[in-house]
């Protein structure tokens, strides 16, 4: 039943990406690249008043990197941006060892890509788009 779940919504995402567009006036764009498996992002964030006020990507992927990222911004947008990079920080450690509950239950949706941890080879295509902003964010 999980594994259903999972692939409804992470076909869902990659099928029908609700951020994969250019957005209107970013203030950040960055180029995230996964050489090992040729996914390749620009993502784009508004980021206003210290909030990420919009965001979108654009670029070709696995699903699982492509959905992420949607997920990501799903997540992110309308948040100030410290939280955007904490939630950033609790998925890369989702995805690459321990979290709490309670910090699982805060990545809401993204949560669902947890057991992508003992896939090795498709970590970096999770994680693509959540370390791209992650370093936008800290500029």
């Amino acid at each position: 039943m999980a594994n259903t779940f999972y692939n409804e919504i992470l076909t869902d995402h990659n099928m029908n990406p609700i951020h994969k567009k250019k957005i209107e006036n970013p203030t950040i764009t960055l180029e995230g690249v996964n050489p090992s498996c040729g996914d390749d992002i620009i993502l784009s964030l508004l980021v206003e008043d210290g909030m990420v006020k919009d965001g979108g990507f654009e670029g070709d992927g696995c699903a699982i990197s492509q959905a992420s990222c949607d997920i990501m911004l799903d997540l992110c947008i309308g948040k100030p941006v410290d939280e955007a990079k904490r939630l950033a920080e609790i998925f890369i450690r989702m995805i690459t060892g321990k979290i709490t509950e309670e910090e699982k239950e805060e990545l809401e949706e993204a949560s669902i890509l947890e057991d992508i941890s003992h896939m090795p080879a498709r970590t970096k295509c999770a994680v693509l788009g959540w370390h791209t902003m992650q370093e936008m964010l800290e500029e």
